[in-house]
């Protein structure tokens, strides 16, 4: 099978998202004007180690923010973002906070999740998320299409769970990653192995 992806694949469902998978899912938590928000973005990633960098992108707009989301929208107020890395047990709370709840409702508050404060910047984050990264905003990009942008932060501030660190490495081996699949497809990654680079 081939497709242009501007004349359309013919499937029941669009194939993109099952393709690249897994994916990470970057919790994001932001403070604003509005109030608190959480939401989880599947198009995230690492992107640099000196400063540390990350970034996620945004697809798709609410009525209630001209042509964005309460993150992005909140994010470009602000300046700052904390991106919270779930486990397997908060797999449900993750989706939970995804509902396109109007401006100005805390997710936090409506999916019963409970908030700390960030150190290094004013945003909330996950109180039980096995680790936060407190990001300041360095750019948004606007990319091709309707209402979708990517969001880049440089990391002023990493919180870990106690139990999450297993022999002096960050380990979620036992609860598992949490991975966006495609479709309504999640994944909890347990099995890992090592590779030593040629």
């Amino acid at each position: 099978m081939f497709y242009r992806p501007e004349t359309g694949h013919g499937l029941p469902h669009n194939p993109l998202n099952a393709i690249i998978a897994p994916r990470p899912i970057g919790w994001i938590s932001t403070r604003g004007p509005a109030g608190d928000n959480l939401a989880p973005y599947s198009f995230f990633n690492a992107v640099a180690y000196v400063p540390p960098q990350v970034m996620f992108a945004s697809t798709g707009a609410k009525d209630d923010r001209r042509g964005t989301k309460d993150s992005v929208a909140q994010i470009a107020e602000t300046g700052v973002f904390c991106v919270n890395i779930g486990d397997g047990s908060m797999a449900q709370a993750i989706n939970a906070t995804s509902a396109a709840l109007p401006a100005g409702t805390s997710e936090f508050d409506a999916c019963g999740i409970t908030t700390a404060n960030c150190t290094t910047i004013n945003a909330p984050r996950v109180a039980g998320a096995a680790a936060a990264l407190e990001c300041r905003l360095t750019q948004i990009i606007r990319l091709a299409g309707e209402a979708n942008f990517a969001v880049f932060g440089v990391v002023t501030g990493v919180h870990l769970r106690d139990d999450c660190i297993i022999d002096g490495r960050f380990d979620l081996r036992g609860p598992g990653w949490v991975a966006r699949l495609g479709y309504k497809d999640y994944a909890t990654v347990h099995d890992t192995f090592e590779q030593d680079r040629p």
